[in-house]
């Protein structure tokens, strides 16, 4: 069971990678094999850092032999996802929607489906806008054909979206507990799912 951690921030440590960190810790509690990703690295050394459509039909060209296609190709094994951003004017960072734009390969081969997907936000004050960029994130997974699952878990509670963390998120105990919450939950499900990303 591959359960993956996406970074959006531009940042590679710090306040989003906290929560990552958390959530992926949660979910390897549970048995999950965990690894985290930067959406900077993928996009790194690439002329055009955002889909600019160069085929009505992706054929995915710009991720051929570079870093985005080794990510790439690591999602195409994930079992989950769990996706983080920085809110940027109270929705995703521009590289991870740069990135998302360019997984459109990866809908046509419908690598995501049914891949259970939890989402993690950091804002600098506590209401900055952590709940629009996870509903931002969430839509981003949905059309993908993810399943997405909150910050909830038996043993703990029903959980809400999933984990809002507020700078500087290391000292944000409760951000940090509900994002090992949710990780938990991503590979609870993730193992109960298995056969439906194994057609």
């Amino acid at each position: 069971m591959l359960i993956l951690g996406l970074n959006g921030s531009p940042q590679k440590q710090g306040n989003t990678v906290n929560l990552l960190n958390a959530a992926l810790e949660g979910a390897a509690s549970l048995g999950g094999n965990t690894r985290l990703l930067h959406v900077s690295d993928a996009l790194k050394g690439l002329v055009t850092p955002f889909c600019n459509n160069c085929s009505p039909v992706c054929e995915g060209i710009c991720a051929k032999g570079n870093n985005l296609g080794e990510v790439f190709d690591l999602l195409r094994k994930a079992d989950g996802l769990i996706i983080g951003s920085p809110v940027y004017f109270g929705t995703v960072s521009a590289q991870l929607k740069g990135f998302w734009d360019k997984s459109r390969v990866l809908r046509k081969e419908k690598a995501l489906l049914n891949v259970i997907g939890g989402a993690v936000t950091v804002g600098a004050s506590r209401f900055g806008g952590q709940e629009t960029t996870l509903k931002a994130i969430h839509d981003m997974m949905l059309v993908q054909g993810m399943t997405i699952v909150g910050d909830g878990y038996l043993a703990d509670d029903a959980g809400h979206q999933g984990a809002c963390g507020q700078k500087p998120s290391a000292d944000d105990v409760f951000g940090i507990q509900r994002a090992a919450i949710m990780g938990r939950r991503v590979a609870q499900l993730a193992k109960a799912t298995m056969e439906l990303r194994r057609v």
